[in-house]
């Protein structure tokens, strides 16, 4: 994760998953749900942690969960992913997420970011050992 004197710039990679967030997602003061970035985020590394791990995962843990700006309905959110660590049987994937706003097409803003840690699964839902494919 970066720490708060690191520039935020905008990741030049494609997204993960990009989404618009509706009415329905906000929480009791109008800005969209923790909760619902949360579970965006997690779709999100699991789209990448799956595409490497090639085999069922779980999500076993979440770290580091920081979030740095509200998300406002209608904003065009992008979530980025990548690869931090690969174990044995589990693999980290940090994910940025980005906003930009409908009005504002050229301001983009880093809202929110986390570490997250699947476990590969085998057919028995047991913890399976990663294949490293080229």
């Amino acid at each position: 994760m970066k720490d708060n004197n690191t520039p935020m710039k905008l990741p030049t990679v494609a997204p993960t998953l990009r989404v618009i967030p509706m009415p329905s997602d906000t929480n009791a003061e109008g800005d969209i749900f923790g909760g619902w970035l949360l579970a965006q985020m997690d779709l999100a590394g699991a789209s990448l942690a799956y595409q490497v791990v090639a085999n069922r995962i779980v999500t076993v843990g979440v770290d580091g969960m920081n979030f740095h700006k509200p998300v406002f309905v209608g904003d065009e959110v992008s979530f980025y992913s990548t690869v931090q660590k690969i174990g044995r049987t589990s693999i980290s994937i940090h994910v940025e997420a980005w906003a930009r706003q409908r009005h504002k097409p050229d301001e983009v803003r880093r809202v929110t970011e986390g570490l997250f840690t699947y476990v590969a699964l085998d057919e028995n839902r047991k913890p399976t050992e990663i294949k490293k494919h080229d």
